[in-house]
């Protein structure tokens, strides 16, 4: 598994989002299954490994027998995905595979789907969600997007930029989620929701073959939430460039790490809010994924991890972990259940 990969974290909103259909005895099963505490949701800022936000979604359909998670009317049965992946190996291109990826959606779940439409030099993949408005109907729409853009960067081995991202719903607390998982141009109270992307990318060949579905349904759906994620934004940009200088002597000042991207600072930090970010933030989320990735898969004390990620202290490390994830550093060890690495 990618490295970048295995060390990101997911927003709790998701795991809550991806619980909501479920009985409470039935959530403390798959959070135990998922190694993921109970007492974590009712903390807005905390996150999971991404590993642990894999084993929760694939617990969850097992649970009910149903990989879009309850939120359709109709159960999409354990497995439906696998066949879907299958049933677009044999197409030549994208734009073959697209359309018989969004009619294989149709025949599994009733209240959602999606349709192409050629507008332009743009493509549109526009979804039509027929769950009546709510928690569900928004968190159905963002999983079909993440399930249709992520099949479709892997059938073609690359990602697919997208130009924007539209939403029928207002912007939520998480949208800054949304400028890594699609686009950072996006548009809420839209007349629909759906992705836009050039329309030449229709005719990328197919380049997967069995083998490599084999090994992509064994990392699904870790695989679809991350591997795609959007490398464009100056978010994604600027974690890169951080990625490995934890240490705060190490971190470039903003104005500085303005000049290295050829800008200037207040361009800068304009894009980033644009993005609903600013650098500081930026580098608290990559401490904190670091943070959390220690505590979850490591051995390391709490003095070791403190240094790693360049604290004086450890004082100050678990100040800062409690303001990143409202919860101290320790708490978040010990509340952990085993469970997958």
């Amino acid at each position: 598994m990618n490295e970048a990969i295995e060390k990101d974290t997911v927003a709790m909103y998701f795991v809550d989002a991806a619980l909501m259909r479920l009985s409470d005895e039935a959530r403390r099963r798959v959070l135990a299954q998922a190694g993921i505490a109970a007492e974590w949701l009712v903390v807005p800022n905390a996150r999971v490994p991404a590993s642990a936000f894999s084993a929760l979604w694939l617990a969850v359909a097992r649970e009910i027998d149903d990989e879009f998670l309850g939120l359709d009317s109709r159960p999409m049965k354990v497995g439906s995905f696998a066949l879907i992946c299958q049933s677009l190996m044999a197409c030549g291109n994208l734009e073959r595979a697209l359309r018989r990826m969004l009619r294989a959606f149709a025949l599994f779940l009733d209240d959602i789907g999606g349709e192409l439409v050629l507008e332009e030099e743009q493509a549109v993949v526009r979804v039509i969600n027929r769950i009546e408005a709510g928690p569900a109907r928004r968190f159905a729409d963002e999983t079909f997007l993440v399930l249709v853009h992520g099949l479709m960067c892997w059938l073609i081995g690359r990602r697919v930029v997208l130009d924007r991202a539209d939403f029928a719903h207002q912007r939520p607390a998480h949208a800054r989620e949304y400028t890594l998982m699609y686009t950072q141009n996006l548009r809420f109270h839209a007349e629909f929701t759906g992705i836009r992307f050039d329309a030449k990318l229709l005719a990328m060949p197919i380049v997967q073959d069995a083998g490599a579905l084999r090994r992509f349904l064994r990392s699904a759906p870790q695989s679809l939430f991350l591997r795609y994620r959007n490398a464009d934004s100056w978010t994604a940009r600027i974690r890169r460039r951080l990625r490995g200088s934890l240490r705060a002597e190490a971190l470039p000042g903003f104005d500085d790490l303005a000049a290295e991207f050829g800008t200037a600072p207040t361009t800068l930090r304009r894009r980033l809010a644009a993005e609903g970010t600013s650098y500081r933030d930026i580098k608290d989320k990559l401490r904190s994924d670091q943070a959390i990735h220690l505590l979850c898969h490591g051995t390391l004390s709490m003095d070791e991890i403190a240094i790693r990620l360049g604290f004086q202290d450890t004082s100050a490390f678990h100040r800062a972990f409690k303001r990143w994830t409202g919860l101290q550093p320790g708490q978040y060890r010990l509340r952990r259940i085993s469970g997958p690495n």
